[in-house]
């Protein structure tokens, strides 16, 4: 972002996080929701306990300053706070409660942030970072490289260089990291600690605002439901499916893993016994930031729960609505019938048809078509004494049947149909034949589709062979159509 005068300038009049850092209070307000929300990792605390703890932080500033120091209520404060020309605090109330409730603001978190970096560090390191910075770049070149050559060899190159290390560990010469290494990397980790909490309080507040829209849409919508829905979902679908949306769901599933929690509970017994950490006096809730983690998506989680329990009662409103309207038509019919019933029209009402014999001659009707039946043969297992590999029972493909249930659920809100072919015109399949039976197996279990015998259709995808070659396969089966 370029810093010119106008875009300062604009920052300045309208960002929450300025405002607070150039308001006359702003120590008092830092420090404050530094302490109940940051230091503690609170998400949301209602107003009474929120207000008790002002008054003691207001009542040791006034013991030092003087008791004309802060003279209003704690609560006056916090709703000051609040308002939405400060931003620094949101107030909101939960479901089933008439209590305030109060949750820290995406910007104010940044401007607390800015504030924990101006202390001097006792220790400043850039070999972690630098290293973090390489592996990125690896990283990125790896997992675009579609050359099968260029994997293998560096791939290669890895089990070359593990290889070297291990010996080097069975000779008893290997390098360890000195005291000032591992303060390096564990500065990294608990700013990187901090900053994915920060981004957490973020992602929620974008989710809010697609709630705030949703709500706003539905209560000004005055066409049909089908069409109000189709936006909605389309919008809530534009969100999940984001670079930020994506980001989130990979992150939340790999932190969800019994194993991952369990591992990352003995990485960080297994550091914080470090010497070296222990020196630098770490912060003690490190040894459970991961929980924090947990916590904080489970918050971005019930919000995105919101959208869905808004349509749901949207839904039953609606249906209230017309049963409603329906019996008010059916009465007006009646009223008017019973005015008529004395003073009947003269002339000619509604003219129906003439009605006529079908005629359906029995040689039309199709001949009866025995049905097709399988033969099986039941055959008896025999035990075997052959030694076989038995590595390639562990070499399965999996296929993320979420993937292919979001590219099909996207296809289908701007059209009301879509075949099989189609759909693989636009994301070709990935992994061969597993990904074609998984789409079929979608289509019975979640989707409904609608099978046409009488048109064929090929679908053709590319494979691997042993040596990295190239090959091309194809399928025939009937035309596969999904219908929203």
């Amino acid at each position: 972002m370029i810093l010119d005068f106008a875009r300062l300038k604009a920052l300045q009049n309208h960002n929450p996080a300025w405002r607070l850092l150039s308001s006359p209070h702003a120590p008092l307000i830092a420090s404050f929701l530094h302490r109940v929300f940051i230091v503690t990792n609170v998400r949301v605390m209602a107003a009474s306990d929120m207000a008790e703890a002002l008054n003691d932080e207001l009542y040791e500033i006034r013991q030092l300053l003087g008791e004309d120091t802060f003279p209003k209520p704690a609560l006056e404060y916090l709703n000051d706070w609040a308002a939405s020309d400060k931003g620094w605090l949101r107030k909101f109330y939960r479901t089933g409660t008439d209590e305030a409730q109060f949750d820290l603001t995406p910007s104010s978190e940044r401007a607390l942030a800015w504030l924990e970096q101006l202390s001097e560090r006792q220790f400043v390191g850039t070999e972690s970072r630098l290293l973090t910075l390489f592996d990125l770049l690896k990283q990125m070149r790896d997992g675009t490289e579609a050359n099968p050559v260029r994997r293998i060899a560096e791939l290669q190159g890895r089990r070359d260089k593990i290889d070297t290390e291990i010996a080097q560990v069975l000779s008893g010469q290997f390098p360890i990291l000195d005291d000032s290494a591992v303060k390096d990397r564990f500065q990294q980790f608990m700013q990187g600690a901090r900053e994915l909490l920060t981004d957490f309080r973020e992602v929620e507040a974008n989710f809010r605002q697609l709630d705030r829209r949703v709500r706003e849409h539905i209560a000004m919508w005055d066409g049909s439901k089908g069409k109000l829905l189709e936006e909605v979902l389309g919008e809530r679908d534009t969100i999940t499916d984001s670079d930020q949306g994506r980001s989130f769901r990979a992150f939340w599933e790999f932190l969800l893993s019994s194993r991952r929690q369990e591992e990352l509970s003995d990485l960080l017994d297994c550091v914080m016994a470090l010497p070296a950490v222990e020196a630098l006096e770490p912060d003690a809730r490190l040894r459970r930031v991961h929980y924090d983690w947990l916590e904080a998506g489970e918050h971005t989680q019930r919000t995105v729960a919101q959208l869905s329990e808004q349509l749901r009662r949207f839904l039953d409103d609606q249906a209230w609505l017309e049963n409603k309207r329906i019996m008010d038509i059916l009465r007006s019919i009646e009223r008017s019938a019973l005015a008529l019933r004395n003073d009947q029209p003269t002339g000619t009402v509604i003219e129906l048809a003439e009605p006529h014999p079908e005629i359906t001659l029995p040689m039309e009707r199709p001949l009866f078509t025995p049905p097709l039946k399988p033969v099986i043969d039941s055959l008896c297992l025999q035990y075997g004494n052959e030694l076989i590999d038995d590595q390639a029972l562990f070499n399965q493909v999996v296929v993320d049947k979420g993937r292919l249930t979001r590219h099909i659920g996207h296809a289908l809100q701007d059209r009301s149909r879509i075949s099989l072919s189609e759909l693989l015109e636009t994301e070709p399949l990935q992994q061969g034949l597993a990904e074609l039976i998984a789409y079929l197996q979608l289509g019975c279990d979640v989707f409904r589709i609608v099978v046409d015998e009488s048109r064929q259709e090929f679908i053709h995808w590319e494979a691997t062979a042993l040596f990295g070659e190239k090959l091309l396969r194809s399928a025939r089966l009937p035309q596969v159509i999904f219908v929203r």
